[in-house]
């Protein structure tokens, strides 16, 4: 028995100087060859400094929307609303979210409403949208605009990313790098 602790202890520590110390300070190392030094690229718009990596509320007509946050988009925070699909509260949040997009989305029926812009993200702080998401609210953003549909459209596939090596996840949208990419045509 006291072989057993003794090689206990040793694992102990020699776990916690290894993913206490030596991981950690490769893992921060390796970061520093990264862009901007492994914190996230940052961008620059009206005046502000923005995580393009982390998500950000729009709710205007003349924007395109965000995935909605169960943390109001707070990174520090970061989680879901852990409500299951058939929890009364969330499907009350849900259609509240559907009725405010058909309000501003005339056009638009219901099947056509991508779950991303009614359903909040695991992490709350998704920055990104399906294209589809993007697409479905084209019509309102050129109204608002004052731009052909197409050249909004034209907007979206400037800005969409394709899925990783193009096989890994679906093609998809950075909502803060759309918009500033729509603000730059006014």
């Amino acid at each position: 028995m006291k072989t057993n602790i003794i090689s206990a202890l040793r694992l102990t520590l020699f776990c916690a100087v290894f993913f206490s110390g030596v991981y950690t300070m490769s893992i921060w190392g390796i970061a520093q060859f990264a862009p901007n030094q492994g914190k996230g690229e940052i961008v620059t718009a009206h005046g502000k400094t923005f995580h393009i990596n982390v998500g950000q509320k729009f709710t205007s007509d003349n924007y395109f929307w965000s995935r909605p946050s169960a943390v109001d988009y707070n990174a520090a925070s970061s989680g879901g609303s852990n409500k299951g699909t058939n929890n009364p509260e969330y499907l009350a949040e849900v259609q509240t979210r559907i009725d405010a997009f058909l309000l501003k989305n005339p056009t638009v029926k219901r099947s056509e409403i991508p779950s991303d812009l009614v359903t909040a993200s695991g992490s709350g702080i998704d920055p990104n949208i399906s294209v589809d998401a993007a697409k479905v609210q084209v019509e309102r953003i050129a109204k608002a605009r004052k731009l052909s549909i197409d050249r909004v459209l034209n907007v979206i596939n400037e800005t969409k990313e394709r899925p990783l090596f193009g096989l890994f996840g679906p093609e998809k949208v950075n909502i803060l790098a759309l918009n500033i990419t729509l603000d730059k045509l006014n």
